[in-house]
């Protein structure tokens, strides 16, 4: 499953990295730094915190605060299989209406935005 969940995180940083490249293209040599500095914190900060029944994905600090990205099943319920990823709701809790995909059978990547799991 980690190396699933790592395939996310790989999939959130690249769609980072093309987003920052589109916007920067228009920018003059000097902000090269900062969104080189930019791209590095946001691949950086990505973490993944193992609770009792998901992996909850969260994005690097903006402003002091963290904020949660995800959540992927870490073993299956009455409306889940094991592996599907679920978008945030607050904080603590997923969003339980669908599944955004699995990570177990390869559907989702697509919907792993650096801006969150949807």
């Amino acid at each position: 499953m980690r190396n699933e969940i790592e395939k996310v995180l790989e999939a959130m940083r690249n769609d980072y990295k093309r987003w920052s490249d589109m916007c920067a293209r228009h920018d003059s040599a000097s902000h090269s730094k900062i969104k080189d500095e930019m791209t590095e914190s946001y691949c950086n900060g990505l973490r993944v915190e193992e609770n009792r029944r998901y992996w909850k994905i969260t994005s690097g600090k903006f402003n002091g605060q963290r904020s949660v990205s995800g959540f992927i099943v870490k073993a299956g319920d009455k409306k889940f299989r094991e592996g599907d990823m679920l978008k945030p709701a607050g904080w603590a809790a997923p969003a339980r209406n669908f599944a955004r995909g699995n990570v177990l059978d390869g559907t989702g990547f697509a919907n792993a935005r650096w801006t969150g799991i949807g």
